[in-house]
């Protein structure tokens, strides 16, 4: 039997995540997008509210919600600003490492931090000359004695300037290619560790990208994920739970678009009728509504398989593909209705197409998705 109806407890999220964008995160949205920011008293209620961290276990102080109920918050905390909810975000993903292959002192020591005060991590896997190839990345950990020493360059690394501990993937056998890489948990303030400038960049500009330098880091054996060799699986096992996350956030900008195209369509008057009675016009919002509604339901399922312990790597990329790609055509169309105005910082939507764009590019961009869906076709048939 299908359910396509939230649970009481599920409502109730949604409507504290939607009253939180409303009230906490649109007032300041053009603030931190215009001087980027870091939203840290954003940041510090979301926590004191449980809207962050909700995927950790209750053993670990988290509110031990599946990834359909992140999915189900992502959604309103990104109508209100995209960039804002990345930042908010981005725990999930430096933690999902964690959650999938942490030890019981590991996920103690590192969940707990994040639990016990409002506090970050980040995900270090990119690198300047690697990114959808993860294979490229040249950081290298050597052994010394029983410790690592962690030597490379990490880029566009969400959270990096503010994190207190960052999830790393680095070679400790290049020559076996991604069999190689190995995952560890560091400290952010172990020395030889150096942050990078703030990237400005085309929009989500609330989020706190930058780059780090690892020079020869010494990190203990106890913080190494799993054994030599799981770092690659361990890291490409995470994007099963925070793709479906990442649709839900791409959901969340459309359907702010489509509103305030929606809005502008009904107030503006052309050719002595509203712009909404044109039907060039309604179209384009109707093709909107369409595809967010679709979008929505690839999420919740990709969300809901995984809660059920089911494999869903499928699910999740098709869900951020579409999601991703449904966000830019529907932004751009938001900015076409309202025309001159919606090239202007005066309205809303002009942000929305600049924040969209970082959908298609992050956490595997729409390419890699396709590639993930053609595999899952062709490797299984």
């Amino acid at each position: 039997m299908l359910d396509f109806s939230l649970s009481d407890e599920q409502t109730q999220l949604q409507e504290l995540a939607r009253d939180f964008a409303r009230n906490e995160i649109i007032p300041s949205a053009a603030h931190h997008d215009k001087t980027g920011e870091y939203p840290h008293a954003i940041a510090e209620k979301a926590w004191k509210l449980g809207l962050i961290n909700t995927h950790i276990d209750q053993a670990y102080g988290g509110l031990g919600l599946g990834v359909l109920d992140a999915c189900i918050i992502a959604e309103e905390i990104a109508y209100g600003c995209s960039g804002i909810a990345t930042a908010l975000e981005g725990n999930s993903l430096a933690s999902a490492p964690v959650i999938v292959a942490g030890s019981e002192e590991q996920k103690k020591e590192f969940l707990g931090q994040l639990t016990e005060k409002p506090c970050f991590a980040a995900y270090c896997v990119t690198e300047p000359g690697a990114g959808s190839d993860v294979t490229g990345i040249q950081t290298i950990a050597k052994k010394s004695g029983s410790d690592y020493l962690i030597t490379g360059s990490k880029m566009w690394i969400t959270n990096a300037g503010v994190a207190d501990w960052y999830f790393v993937l680095a070679y400790t056998d290049p020559s076996l290619k991604h069999k190689g890489m190995t995952g560890f948990l560091v400290p952010s303030k172990t020395p030889g560790i150096t942050v990078g400038k703030k990237e400005w960049n085309m929009g989500q500009r609330a989020s706190d990208t930058r780059g780090i330098t690892f020079e020869n880091v010494r990190i203990p054996e106890k913080y190494r994920l799993g054994k030599d060799g799981d770092g690659f699986k361990i890291a490409m096992k995470a994007f099963d739970h925070t793709r479906p996350v990442i649709g839900a956030g791409a959901v969340g900008v459309a359907r702010r678009a489509m509103e305030e195209a929606t809005k502008y369509a009904m107030e503006r008057k052309t050719f002595g009728q509203s712009l909404a009675s044109h039907q060039a016009i309604s179209f384009m919002i109707a093709d909107m509504l369409k595809d967010i509604e679709a979008a929505r339901l690839l999420v919740y399922r990709s969300g809901w398989l995984i809660d059920r312990g089911e494999r869903n790597t499928r699910a999740a990329a098709i869900a951020k593909v579409f999601a991703s790609d449904m966000v830019m055509r529907v932004t751009t169309d938001a900015v076409q209705i309202l025309g001159g105005y919606g090239y202007s910082q005066e309205y809303p939507v002009e942000k929305l197409m600049r924040d969209a764009k970082l959908y298609q590019i992050y956490e595997g961009t729409s390419q890699i998705q396709r590639l993930i869906i053609s595999k899952e076709i062709f490797d299984r048939a």
